[in-house]
């Protein structure tokens, strides 16, 4: 495609000024831990950490990707303050956060603040 967009094409695009960020999870659950443990374990991870924070989730129970939930990027201190809600977790063995990313075009680079 061409390099020379319009603004309108840009931001349908989700590229350039209107590149979208987000974060990947990796979770790991406790050998020992109940299916109920996890179902409660999620509920908490979706009110306290995600929508208290009006992000969004897509993936599964160990795996997922972290975005905003209306149109825009994750900051870094709300990337920050997941990371530190999940590390708190007693029913968690391990997590890793990813850095941000274009949750569009994941192999893009992020774009440098202007």
């Amino acid at each position: 495609m061409a390099t020379n967009r319009s603004q309108r094409l840009r931001k349908k695009l989700c590229v350039d000024e209107f590149q979208e960020l987000g974060f990947e999870l990796n979770l790991d659950f406790k050998e020992d831990l109940s299916e109920e443990a996890i179902d409660a374990f999620l509920a908490a991870f979706l009110a306290e950490a995600m929508e208290a924070n009006g992000l969004g989730y897509v993936g599964g129970d160990d795996y997922g990707l972290v975005c905003l939930q209306k149109r825009g990027s994750v900051s870094e201190e709300q990337r920050a303050a997941v990371e530190s809600w999940l590390k708190a977790r007693p029913e968690l063995s391990s997590v890793e956060v990813s850095p941000l990313l274009d949750v569009w075009y994941p192999e893009k680079p992020i774009n440098p603040v202007a």
